[in-house]
């Protein structure tokens, strides 16, 4: 049976490194017989913010039934001021709301979590090395991504794989990430 993965490039610019990261997981999967998807935030069409009155526009609608099709969900995206890119956020408020990945049970603190059975992995870039985001800054990233929201809504396990430092980084070892996200896809699906 064949894995269905949703990959979700969320750099504002599409031909950048983290570009070459989701095509490189697609790859990975792809040579596995997994089914492929991909999602290029920056390319989509919608208000980041909240929208009024329910208003859902065609790509938002569009990639909540790719999210509700796919198996395991790959967020490939860059550290920006030490948290998700604002794009990622803006798709994440108006993607992920009330009645498609949560409910909320009236009167309790309590909430129903709507897309169980998925896992998720996040391919992260960043200029810090990724010990020191993690150690001197916490990785708070990681924790909205991981905690705040994918496993509020029942996304789990979600691993993470940290790309860094990019700004010292060679071409042999941009190319050696490459491939090790290439490895990544080819052994999930």
């Amino acid at each position: 049976m064949k894995r269905k993965i949703l990959v979700i490039l969320a750099h504002p610019a599409p031909a950048s490194y983290c570009g070459a990261l989701a095509s490189a997981y697609a790859q990975g999967a792809g040579e596995s017989r997994a089914e492929v998807r991909q999602l290029v935030l920056a390319e989509m069409k919608f208000n980041p913010m909240h929208a009024d009155g329910g208003l859902v526009e065609v790509d938002i609608a569009q990639a909540q039934d790719a999210i509700l099709w796919a198996e395991h969900l790959v967020f490939v995206y860059p550290i920006m001021w030490g948290t998700i890119p604002a794009l990622l956020k803006g798709f994440i408020e108006r993607t992920f709301v009330p009645g498609f990945a949560v409910n909320f049970s009236k009167g309790s603190w309590l909430w129903e979590r709507l897309l169980k059975g998925r896992s998720a992995r996040l391919i992260v870039t960043m200029n810090s090395a990724p010990l020191v985001y993690r150690w001197v800054f916490g990785g708070p990233a990681h924790k909205t991504m991981k905690r705040a929201i994918l496993k509020f809504c029942g996304v789990s396990p979600v691993r993470i794989t940290e790309i860094g430092p990019m700004r010292s980084a060679s071409k042999e070892r941009r190319e050696a990430w490459l491939e090790d996200v290439r490895n990544a896809g080819r052994a999930l699906a």
